[in-house]
Formats: structure tokens, sequence, C-alpha cells
């Protein structure tokens, strides 16, 4: 049976991958998307939302804005990486359908409280929607059939040497998170950066007509000039295919606490793995490892349904 999830995401390259993804996988139910600023300013984000949705064939899954800035601190955005539009040198159709009425807390408040147990809350961008939604209804991290990040790291950062930029651009809103009661599945840079798209992979994905042409191979193009030499890294994809398979990876238990006063440290996820064992001392599963063959072959593999779907 298809895992029902609600996408909370700032598209941004790898979040436009990540639709793609949520929209083409059979063990997935993609039930709404809601955004947040992030890569880019919320305009723009909710834009590309609605713009990859149709895209890709999925016109009738809703699309609800939400915070276009951090609880705190000043709003900044990764466009020199993800470039001005947030889709790289994919140049989409403008979307036929406007965002959904309402605030993207009270949709994910609403939609998972009428369905208890059922939904999956995976969110691929800066926490701000989140934290404010189990801000105003606590019971959200009982209601969750589980809630997954593409955020954070056990390890080195990558916006600066202590942070991954998901969780430094609001680390008030991922520190609110970490301790809302729930745990949290954290698909970070430690599995992400393994991901990188080889002139192998790329290779493969010329060969999925229009959903190649015009979205996967010119966003990543983008990516390309400001990534590592392994090939560009699809980081927010690892988060959906947690959800769809989560075989492909390997988690930890780990306790998480977010950084937030650090002048160098600012948006860290200070990870202890060796934490005391008690009951309810752990927060997070982290992703240390990933088959990143297979994590590929699944991929382009459900890239290959969305290809089919909507034309070679």
């Amino acid at each position: 049976m298809a895992q029902r999830i609600i996408l909370d995401c700032d598209p941004g390259i790898d979040d436009a991958l990540a639709i793609a993804f949520a929209h083409g996988h059979p063990g997935i139910e993609l039930v709404g998307i809601t955004t947040v600023a992030g890569n880019v300013g919320l305009a723009k984000t909710t834009a590309n939302a609605l713009a990859v949705s149709e895209f890709v064939g999925a016109a009738e899954t809703p699309v609800t804005a939400g915070c276009a800035g951090p609880l705190l601190r000043p709003a900044l955005d990764a466009r020199q990486v993800h470039g001005d539009s947030g889709l790289g040198g994919a140049v989409l159709p403008p979307a036929a359908a406007s965002p959904a009425p309402g605030h993207a807390i009270d949709y994910i408040v609403d939609t998972v409280g009428t369905a208890p147990g059922e939904i999956t809350l995976v969110a691929t961008g800066p926490l701000t929607n989140i934290a404010l939604a189990v801000k105003r209804e606590p019971r959200l991290a009982d209601w969750v059939r589980g809630f997954v990040i593409m955020g954070g790291s056990a390890g080195r950062g990558n916006v600066t040497p202590a942070a991954e930029y998901n969780i430094w651009a609001d680390p008030e809103a991922a520190a609110a998170v970490f301790r809302a009661g729930w745990t949290v599945t954290m698909l970070g840079l430690d599995v992400t950066l393994q991901t990188g798209a080889t002139e192998a992979v790329l290779r493969r994905m010329s060969a999925l007509g229009p959903l190649g042409s015009g979205l996967l191979l010119p966003a990543l193009e983008q990516y390309r000039s400001v990534s590592e030499p392994g090939g560009p890294s699809v980081h927010d994809v690892c988060a959906v295919a947690w959800v769809a398979e989560p075989d492909l990876f390997g988690l930890v238990p780990a306790r998480v606490q977010v950084e937030m006063a650090g002048q160098f440290t600012a948006g860290m996820t200070v990870t202890d793995f060796d934490f005391p064992g008690e009951v309810g001392s752990g927060n997070a599963l982290v992703a240390m490892r990933i088959d990143v063959d297979r994590f590929w072959d699944v991929t382009l593999g459900t890239y290959a349904r969305v290809a089919d779907a909507i034309g070679r």
C-alpha cells in the first residue's frame, strides 16, 4: 500500500527532483505540497512547486504556501546555487493553477489531524512551517505516521563548516522541531553527498524525453557548476526515497540538538550516537549509510515511470 506523504519544500533544484520522485514512485501517494522560503523566496518556491507538479503530471496535487522567512533571523537564500529562478537552467511553462487557499501551517495540521497515523510528513527545506505547525498543535507529533527531513549532518556542513543549509537557514525552527517529541528521521549530508549524478546517470536521464531535457538535465547543469567533482548531489530526493524504500539507507539512533547561539556553529546538528539508553533519550534516526547504486536504479526507474506517463 502506498505511503501517504505531505512534502514541505522550497523548490529548489533538488526539491523539484523530489517532487518528481514522490509523484512517480508507486510506493508513495503525494497528498499535498507545502512551500517555505529557502533556496529562493516564497513566491518563487510556490510558483516552482506548481510548475513542477504540472510538468510531471501531478497537477491535481494541492500546493499551499507557507512562511516567507525564518522565525527570528533575516531571510536568506541560495540563489548562488539554485539560480535566480530556483530551478537552475530549467525553464518550465508557468502553472495554470494557483496555490490552494489558506496557509501551509493550517493545511499540515488539518490534513494530518483528519487521518492520524496515516500521513508521513517529509520536509526538504528550512523547518519554519513545521515548527509553527507543531507549536499550533503539539499533538501533530503523535498524529503523523512518521517525520522525515533532508537536513543536518553528523559531520561537517555545506553552507558553513558546521552547518547544513536547511538547518542553518532557520536554526530556531530546527531546534523546536527536534524537541517536539517525535523521532526525526534525518537524511543529512552524511548520505546525500554520496548521491552525485555521474556522467553515466546523466546519460540515462537524457533518454527520458521531455522530463530529462526539460527539467532534470537543465536543472542539474546549474548544480554542476557549483557542486562537488563526483557530480551534483540530489539531496532532497533521499528523503522521499527513504519513505518509499527505506532499505536503501542505514539509520543509527541518536540524540540531535541544534546549535543556535554559536558564533561559528549556528545551525550545527550536534549528533550524539552514544547517548544514554534510557527510553526517550534519543530523538532521531540518522542516516549514515546508503546503497548508492540501488538508489540510482530506484530513482531513475521512478523517473522513467514519470517520463512514460507524460510522454517521451
